[in-house]
Parts: C-alpha cells; structure tokens; sequence
C-alpha cells in the first residue's frame, strides 16, 4: 500500500517508517521539523534512514531515501491547507497514520495557541484532504490525557472522556470528535489511538525515560512531582508500532450492535474506533527511576514536588478492544525496555556509562 505517515522526524513516527519500509510498503513520510525539542534529534532520525538533512530541511521539497527507494520525505506543516491537498492529490494514498502533533501537556499551559493551529486546525486539513482524496483507512494519535479527571481505572474506551485537564488533551478529545463527525458524514474509516506513555530509543528529550537518564549521567538533580506517588502504564514504542501495523490491515467498520440509546462512544453506526494502546501493567513512577539506576550503574539525585498542573496521578489502560481486533496486547517488559533505551542513549551521545 501507498501510506502517508505525518510525524516521521518524531519519535513513534521514525519507528513505524522502520516497519513499514522494510514491509516494502510505499512510505511517504511528512514531518515539520520544529524546534519543541532538539532538531538535530529529528534530523539524525531522517538521516537514519538515508535521507538528506540539508534537503530534508527545504519546505515543500520532496525527496527519496538513499537507502530505502519505497521511502519518500517532504517537510510541510499540517496547518497549510493547500500544499496539503496538493499532496493528497499527487500522491493518492491508500492509508494515513496521522502521528504529527504538538505534543506536551505541560507545554500546552503556556503556549495554547499552537496546539490549535497543529493539533485542531492541521488535522482538519487532512481529514478534508481525505474527503476529497479518499483512502482507505486513517489512522490518527489520540492519547491517555484525555481521560483527565476520571479516576476509575484501568480506563477503558467506553469510559467518558468529558472532563480533560489540559488543552493537549483537550485537543486530542476535539481530534476524536471531528474523526467520528467526517465518519458519519463522509464514510471515510477513521481509528484513534489512545497512546499510554510510551518509550523506547530514539524517544522524545522531553519525556521522563529521557529527562531521568540525561540528568543521572551528568549528575544533575531532577524534578519528581506528586513526591514520587505516580503511577504509568509505560507503552514499549516497538509494541505501538505493531498495534499499529496490525491496525492499518484492520480499517474500523461500523458496529451492527451500536445502541444510540446507550452510544458506546469508542464504537459508531459509523467506520469509526477508538483504541487504547498501553502495556495494561502500570508500574510506579519510582521503580521505574530504580530500573534506570539499574542499567546505568548510577544513582539519581531527585527533588520531590507536589503534582503539577495537567498532570494525573496514575494512568492504566484496559486493552481488550486492541486484543480483540487484531489479537495483540502489548508485551515488552519495563526491564527490557530500558534497557534498550540506556543501550541507544549511551551509544547516541556516546557516555561511557562506567567513567559518567
């Protein structure tokens, strides 16, 4: 199939390329580039797969990779609606994975205004890109954050997502939404994804895997709010990755069985789900501070503080649905999984863990 992946200088992005590139899949992928966190990440992850920064930095210039002929990048923003529809027009896609996003709940308190010009007005642009050039299955990042204040775990989709406590997630839950609304009006199969915390090489510099292990190397001091008394359900990004691929051979079909007097709101009359995607095993915050200890040989120095705005104490996902539809639950322990990280950042920005 012809799929277009937006966010493939990001983080899950970049591992789903990998996938389906070497699947012998026909990849375009579409990324940004901004600056939220370190660029020189976001152009090592295109390099990786044989694409030219210098080129990959042009707008609008699409380029083939050196090392892989059935990959494709071109650096565009979501929120260009023209040069979108241009796109969708030349390239007629069969699938879309839509990962770009302004990311960050915290971030999202003190900069609002790009989370709805990205998150809100650039995924307009492409579900009417897919009106107008339809595919077959659009598949798009929603996340955790939208369950906020609920606090009956683990969350399972069939729960209320009404009561968000940022606008990351606010946004995230107006995602779902316009999805279901271009369902229903439109036919076009839409499935989003409730991600849980993921994790892995190659992560984002702003994530807590990566903030913990850059600090213990250098010996620096981190922040743990809610004094350490958190809990995640810490997702492996190579076991998003394959929830996704299964899901792209899975299109959402409309439910025979919906009830409109008792509306399933991760079900639809309409080509349209909802998934979590989380590992179904919270583990604490602090156990996970331990486990990169462990593989660091190295101890934390941490200043506790109390929850910050946005942020939820705990986070578990029920993922009976996935298993359900494309029989596959997440698997990768925590152990393994930072231990794969630790392996990658070492090497990356080369420590010599023993003499840090």
């Amino acid at each position: 199939m012809k799929i277009l992946i937006t966010g493939t200088a990001g983080f899950i992005g970049f591992h789903l390329a990998e996938k389906l590139i070497h699947l012998g899949h026909e990849v375009v992928g579409l990324d940004n580039i901004n600056d939220y966190y370190d660029v020189q990440l976001k152009y090592d992850r295109l390099a990786f797969h044989g694409l030219n920064p210098q080129i990959a930095s042009e707008f609008h210039r699409i380029q083939t990779s050196s090392l892989h002929p059935n990959y494709q990048f071109i650096r565009m923003n979501l929120e260009d609606k023209a040069e979108m529809m241009d796109l969708f027009e030349q390239q007629r896609f069969d699938v879309v994975v839509n990962l770009a996003a302004q990311a960050g709940v915290r971030y999202s308190l003190t900069n609002p205004d790009v989370y709805v010009s990205s998150n809100v007005q650039g995924f307009l642009n492409i579900l009417e890109a897919a009106r107008k050039y339809p595919v077959k299955n659009l598949i798009y990042a929603s996340s955790s954050s939208v369950y906020g204040l609920n606090k009956s775990i683990p969350f399972k989709e069939s729960q209320s997502t009404s009561h968000p406590i940022s606008l990351y997630a606010a946004s995230k839950k107006a995602n779902e939404m316009m999805a279901h609304t271009y369902s229903q009006l439109f036919g076009i199969p839409t499935i989003g994804l409730r991600f849980f915390t993921v994790y892995g090489p190659w992560g984002r510099p702003d994530m807590a895997l990566f903030l913990f292990t850059k600090a213990i190397t250098e010996g620096k001091t981190f922040q743990i709010f809610n004094h350490g008394d958190m809990s995640r359900d810490f997702t492996y990004v190579g076991d998003i990755v394959e929830s996704i691929k299964r899901l792209i051979d899975t299109p959402a079909q409309s439910d025979p069985n919906w009830d409109p007097q008792h509306p399933n709101p991760a079900h639809s009359s309409a080509p349209y789900r909802i998934y979590n995607i989380g590992h179904n095993s919270p583990v604490q915050l602090m156990d996970y501070v331990s486990n990169i200890e462990k593989y660091l040989g190295m101890e934390a120095k941490i200043e506790y503080l109390p929850l910050q705005d946005g942020d939820v104490p705990n986070t578990w996902a029920d993922v009976s649905e996935l298993i359900e539809s494309v029989h596959y639950k997440p698997q990768v322990k925590i152990e393994e999984g930072i231990d794969q990280f630790v392996k990658w950042y070492t090497e990356y920005y080369k420590i010599d863990v023993k003499k840090a």
